[in-house]
């Protein structure tokens, strides 16, 4: 297989998966590892792609933003350990704020055992937590149809009606300068509104977001505690000096 050809079949598996172990590409392509560590290396030169432990994702736009549906499936493992970690942190009696997000989602299981009243902007939550009999809170605002996110003017009034033990968010983007970002200043401005009622603050998402940033920031990084999967030791090092980073062991 020609070079050209690898490096378009490599993007289009990226396209697909979003995040693609070295194996997956050796698997696709046939080549050897150290030809796809070229290859990779190559193609982040190009920015065609962003290398991550143990393998690549795509470089996100700042505003492009998936829908829930197409977030739904994405390292949905990862999601399921790091929502469980979270839901460990929960002690019986808080006030918490779940945001709109499909890690936040995978916390509710965990949840139904714990005395919680959970105030939340997500409405694709909504039925979960009634089935799981979870004493629920749901802000008012405008429905954001691609993320099932409750926004504007309505959603913040009520949300100021509340003060948190702790409050769970996801984020678009990681980065060690720019902070906590995600693609809609709206939502950016529901996730800051949540942090500052909220006693202790949590960033919850994978390894893929580090060094990424979208449009809107929400927070600098000492704002709240990031529970993540995996991420190489040198990564670790680079932020441990501005925030503090729970890693769940898969």
């Amino acid at each position: 297989m020609l070079t050209p050809e690898r490096h378009q079949l490599m993007l289009k598996l990226l396209k697909e998966k979003e995040l693609v172990k070295v194996q997956e590409f050796i698997e696709v392509t046939g080549a050897s590892e150290s030809t796809i560590r070229r290859d990779l290396s190559q193609l982040e030169e190009e920015q065609l792609l962003k290398r991550v432990h143990g393998g690549a994702s795509l470089i996100q736009k700042k505003r492009i933003e998936l829908s829930v549906i197409e977030k739904a499936d994405k390292n949905v493992e990862d999601k399921q350990r790091i929502a469980e970690y979270a839901a460990s942190l929960i002690h019986e009696g808080d006030c918490i704020f779940l945001d709109a997000g499909t890690t936040t989602y995978e916390m509710i299981p965990f949840l139904k055992q714990k005395d919680v009243v959970v105030v939340t902007n997500g409405l694709m939550h909504l039925n979960l937590m009634l089935k799981e009999g979870i004493t629920l809170y749901l802000t008012g605002g405008a429905l954001k149809h691609k993320t099932g996110a409750l926004i504007g003017n309505g959603a913040l009034l009520s949300l100021e009606q509340y003060r948190f033990d702790k409050c769970f968010m996801g984020a678009n983007g990681i980065h060690h300068q720019y902070g906590y970002t995600t693609p809609d200043p709206e939502e950016a401005l529901i996730k800051q509104t949540a942090m500052k009622l909220s006693h202790e603050s949590y960033i919850l998402a994978d390894s893929t977001k580090f060094f990424e940033t979208s449009f809107a920031k929400i927070a600098d990084l000492h704002a709240a505690t990031v529970i993540t999967n995996e991420l190489p030791q040198e990564v670790l090092i680079q932020y441990a000096n501005k925030t503090d980073i729970k890693v769940v062991k898969l």
